[in-house]
């Protein structure tokens, strides 16, 4: 198998293909996790936001449309995308911890770099390995229109952390809507407090904060944790 990073867009099905919108998001993700080398403070919220807005709804999208049709397809299907949906669950993890700790903190840094590692892992397990073998059993119209199910699921899926929701349906589906809305919400709240808004800062920090405490308890409502494998399951309070 050829990884798909090696392939042209041709070859991958067109650019309305699944493949080449994966890609075309490892590669902005790429980019990004350069931008984030030796960044402190302000610019580095900046730059994670970026990297939140574009990881969460791409993930969400994979396992929401691409990995179910993995499993019907692969006799290896669940082993091959659980071993993702680890990575995706570690890397609600990682975050989660990050957005508790301060920008000076010594344990922040620690963080901050597993989740670089993380994120690559992910990009090369799926390039190489996941998307290649799908590649294997779909024809192009159909890579095509899975290209166009991942891409609106994409657009309103959640943009933040959520460790508790389930990586499957029907949880995660169930999830998609009010913690897309609260998520969305709080990314406008949180941009304009890295632009710099002045005296209103502590104001928009604190309706950040209570949009977070709300999607976390949304995200604990039983229904969003139906589907989830026990091995990606985090039931914490």
């Amino acid at each position: 198998m050829r990884s798909i990073a090696d392939q042209k867009v041709d070859e991958l099905g067109g650019r309305l293909s699944v493949l080449t919108r994966q890609r075309r998001d490892h590669v902005k993700l790429e980019d990004l996790l350069e931008d984030l080398q030796g960044t402190t403070g302000v610019e580095q919220g900046r730059v994670l936001l970026r990297i939140y807005r574009l990881v969460f709804p791409h993930a969400f999208a994979e396992e929401a449309v691409l990995w179910p049709v993995m499993r019907r397809v692969l006799p290896d299907g669940h082993e091959l995308t659980l071993q993702v949906e680890r990575e995706h669950q570690e890397v609600n993890e990682l975050v989660t911890a990050l957005e508790t700790l301060d920008t000076g903190d010594p344990a922040r840094e620690p963080v901050l770099a597993r989740l670089v590692e993380v994120l690559r892992e992910d990009v090369r397990d799926e390039e190489d390995v996941l998307l290649p073998r799908l590649q294997e059993k779909l024809r192009r119209t159909r890579l095509r229109g899975l290209g166009l199910a991942w891409e609106v699921v994409r657009r309103t899926a959640p943009t933040r952390a959520h460790p508790v929701v389930a990586r499957r349906p029907p949880g995660n589906v169930v999830a998609a809507v009010p913690l897309s809305v609260l998520d969305r919400a709080r990314d406008l709240v949180d941009g304009t407090v890295l632009r710099g808004p002045g005296r209103a800062a502590p104001v928009l920090r604190s309706i950040s904060t209570g949009l977070g405490e709300l999607a976390h308890r949304v995200e604990h409502l039983p229904m969003m944790r139906r589907g989830e494998d026990p091995s990606t399951s985090r039931a914490d309070s």
